[in-house]
């Protein structure tokens, strides 16, 4: 018998839907799938860094019978894990995923360089949202108030950690997102050429974020 759905602390078990739901809301908030020869590249750079160097801001939605189907996943400190995915993770996945040949100009060239240069998520514009985040749910469970759940979840985690302020990145043609974020109350960030991406950030406060 299925239960509430509720959110948790990501657990190794979650590894293959944490790449599932990566990888189907990867293409600007859309299904990447088939996009990249190797299926395991999104969840490199997004998902599978965060859990590893930084479970205790790793949350999942549970469909209420043990499936994550969404997840937020946060850092307390940009630099640090900046430093942490340099030197303990790219070791770990270099050999699957080499540093792409300077004419490369494939979508997965494109997206090997991101994960070769972790140093792109350090902005002086930023350095009053030290923390930054990413969350995705999977399409069937969007529009249901989980994703307000999950967040206020991180935001209250981070704040008794007692990081003040957060960030996230999120490409502008997914303007379903940029929607979800405003009324979250996250704030466009003035950041010098950004391409074509926004920087948002808000407080850690969670008044405001209870309820679905």
């Amino acid at each position: 018998m299925q239960g509430e759905p509720f959110v948790r602390r990501y657990r190794g078990s979650d590894r293959a839907q944490l790449a599932e739901i990566c990888v189907r809301t990867a293409h600007e908030g859309g299904d990447s799938s088939g996009m990249y020869p190797d299926p395991e590249l999104m969840p490199t750079i997004f998902a599978y860094p965060y859990v590893e160097l930084e479970p205790e801001f790793a949350l999942v939605l549970d469909n209420g019978m043990g499936r994550a189907v969404g997840y937020v996943l946060g850092v307390p400190d940009t630099v640090a894990f900046v430093h942490r995915f340099r030197d303990e993770w790219l070791p770990v996945v270099s050999e699957r995923f080499p540093v792409p040949e300077p004419d490369g100009g494939t979508a997965a060239d494109m997206m090997a360089g991101l994960l070769h240069t972790p140093e792109r998520m350090v902005l002086s514009e930023l350095a009053a949202y030290p923390a930054h985040l990413h969350i995705d749910v999977l399409p069937e469970w969007q529009g249901r108030g989980y994703g307000r759940v999950l967040m206020g979840a991180l935001l209250a985690a981070l704040r008794e950690h007692g990081v003040p302020a957060v960030h996230l990145c999120m490409v502008q043609a997914n303007t379903g997102a940029r929607a979800f974020y405003d009324r979250l109350g996250f704030e466009l960030l003035d950041v010098v050429d950004p391409g074509p991406v926004w920087y948002l950030g808000r407080s850690t406060d969670t008044q405001g974020m209870s309820g679905r």
